[in-house]
């Protein structure tokens, strides 16, 4: 999933402006130099994986399921097959420059079949705006492009601040990925294609308003950036060319079920004309979706039907159609002062757009001096399609399903209040793991069980890594939780067994960035033995591995500088989707699940996660005062 996010590193020779971190030197440090010198990702011991799997399933499988499975991986262990795929795992890693991140991007993503919007693509809102008319949208929106151009400006010139952990570099290959790129549909496996390799450098973003999608050059002639006040001219155009309200909404098309829409994109591209609007959009370096106001609603609703409308739109009669849910970067203003981003998560994790957002609200805050003279620019390009009865015919089973999509999604965002990461930090526990504990308790609560839960830990430790899986239910939450609902425990025990259930999310979280996690070492090996068209090793298609791999709650820590909400689609049809990020004195923290499932509640789930987190305080208050 997202990708624990890691600070920018200030590096010797920086200065730190109340803007942007800026180089000082005149050769500044490359944020690609480190590439070549990054560690391949290591393949683990076979055994410890074995080890940890068992343990991993212990809090979440009867004893009678764990114990056929310890004979399943004895038998793998010591039957040969095991060691096979080992030795074979090796070579490769021997022979790649990361042994997972192939198979990781087909798997997890180009060979999935699901739509993009809510199942896989993060949204993002930002801190509400003051604006509700057009004017402000335009003005916000092109004080944004202009954001994002600076950004991609340290992009194209290498002069990225290189991030570190640990006092090591991380990978920054992501980075380079997120513009001028964009996924294509196929029949049974899509792609991710960048088109900042081509001889001639991109111009051109894409703009779409009223489900009308327009080029817009945003570079001069001499390759200087558009301004601030260009941009705003540019896209009053594009609004007043738009106004038109018949224009069927082709973009939605795009929120298909993945072999859907890989026939109806091939059947929309036999047309000449439609096949170089297509391109257009495909290649261009970020798309920006002026979107109409959405109904009003509370105070207390707004952030979480704003999170709703990054994911999925609104539905078919509102903004689903105004996008091209396959382009990477989407950036959505809303004329009701609504921002933010939803993102195709093929090429990237979260950091990378953490980054850019953090960036993106430094620079708006900037004031603006400078009045641009007026020069005259050509009219943006109006995108045509040509609609033939099959096209429309699939737009509007397009609009039914996405319909029915936003119509299942249940979205509650807590901005959980009472405090933030500085309390579990002066108790000396992590803000992370505390979070993670609060989720296992809520849980616990609600369903009297635990079960089998997903946090994504970053891989850029080493060259192209991406994600592996911190596991938060382990044996120790199992007994924290527990004893949280046993009325016969005293609070120091409680305690106790929270600093311990911290301590191993520490050690597996410290495990996984330093790739020794088993979720990508088992893919892996099954991989390898899909590859080698050998029969499937038991241990693969055990019931113990199934409820492994279902992710009831499937979550990420997402730290960003800046107030904003991500939020994700839950990972299975009865989990939770849960995205958190810990602020000084607050928490924000989205939590989704499917209405179409009786078990899960994204508001009761919200009210349990912010009953838990008010109780572990308490336990920490209460043991502390016992103390003194």
């Amino acid at each position: 999933m997202l990708g624990i996010f890691v600070k920018a590193a200030l590096r010797p020779g920086m200065v730190k402006t109340c803007h942007l971190v800026r180089p000082v030197t005149q050769i500044p440090e490359r944020s690609m130099m480190h590439q070549e010198g990054l560690p391949k990702l290591p393949v683990p011991p076979l055994k410890q994986t074995c080890e940890r799997y068992l343990a991993a399933l212990e809090p979440i499988v009867s004893e009678e399921e764990l114990e056929y499975t310890r004979e399943l991986v004895k038998e793998f262990l010591t039957g040969g097959v095991g060691e096979r795929l080992q030795k074979a795992l090796e070579r490769r890693a021997n022979k790649t420059d990361n042994w997972l991140s192939e198979w990781w991007m087909q798997s997890a993503y180009l060979d999935c079949r699901m739509p993009v919007a809510v199942y896989t693509s993060p949204g993002v809102v930002l801190p509400r705006m003051r604006f509700h008319d057009r004017q402000g949208q335009m003005r916000f929106a092109a004080k944004l492009i202009a954001a994002v151009l600076e950004f991609k400006q340290m992009i194209d010139t290498d002069t990225l601040p290189v991030e570190y952990l640990s006092g090591k570099p991380l990978c920054m290959d992501q980075y380079y990925q997120i513009l001028s790129s964009c996924r294509i549909p196929g029949p049974k496996r899509d792609t991710v294609v960048n088109h900042t390799t081509g001889k001639t450098p991109l111009t051109h973003i894409t703009v779409v308003h009223n489900f009308q999608f327009f080029v817009l050059d945003v570079y001069h002639s001499d390759g200087a950036s558009l301004t601030v006040d260009q941009i705003y001219m540019q896209l009053e155009k594009i609004w007043n060319s738009s106004l038109q309200t018949n224009k069927e909404p082709i973009g939605i098309l795009t929120s298909q079920h993945r072999n859907t829409w890989g026939k109806a994109y091939n059947n929309l591209i036999k047309d000449k004309t439609n096949k170089e609007s297509v391109r257009a959009i495909q290649k261009s370096i970020f798309t920006v979706c002026l979107d109409a106001p959405m109904p009003r609603v509370s105070d207390e609703l707004y952030r979480s039907r704003v999170a709703a409308q990054m994911l999925h739109g609104g539905g078919a009669r509102w903004n689903s159609g105004n996008r091209w849910f396959d382009k990477t970067l989407q950036f959505i203003v809303g004329e009701d002062g609504t921002s933010g981003l939803v993102y195709e998560h093929a090429p990237a994790e979260g950091p990378p757009i953490v980054f850019l957002i953090d960036f993106v609200v430094r620079y708006m805050s900037r004031t603006e001096i400078v009045r641009t003279p007026m020069v005259p620019l050509p009219m943006p390009m109006k995108l045509r399609f040509n609609i033939t009865p099959e096209v429309k015919r699939d737009i509007e089973k397009a609009k039914q399903n996405m319909n029915m999509m936003v119509h299942d999604l249940d979205v509650k965002v807590l901005m959980f209040s009472n405090f933030g990461r500085k309390t579990p930090k002066q108790h000396k526990l992590s803000p992370d793991a505390f979070v993670q504990m609060a989720l296992q308790l809520a849980y616990f609560r609600m369903y009297n069980i635990c079960c089998s839960t997903y946090e994504s830990a970053s891989l850029r430790m080493f060259k192209y890594g991406r994600t592996d899986t911190i596991r938060a239910t382990t044996t120790d939450s199992v007994k924290f939780v527990q004893a949280m609902q046993d009325p016969a425990k005293q609070n120091a025990e409680r305690l106790a067994l929270l600093q311990a259930a911290v301590g191993t999310h520490k050690e597996n979280m410290y495990n996984a960035i330093h790739g020794q996690a088993i979720d990508r070492h088992l893919l892996g090996l099954k991989m390898l033995s899909i590859d080698e068209l050998t029969s499937m090793p038991e241990i693969f298609m055990d019931t113990s591995f199934a409820v492994a791999q279902h992710y009831n709650l499937s979550t990420s820590q997402v730290g960003s500088k800046t107030d904003c909400v991500m939020c994700f689609g839950p990972m299975v049809p009865d989990g939770y989707g849960v995205c958190y990020n810990p602020m000084d004195e607050h928490i924000n923290i989205a939590i989704t699940a499917f209405n179409s499932c009786d078990e899960t509640n994204a508001a009761k789930f919200a009210q349990a996660v912010e009953d838990a987190l008010l109780d572990m305080r308490a336990l920490l208050e209460d043991t502390a005062t016992a103390e003194q």
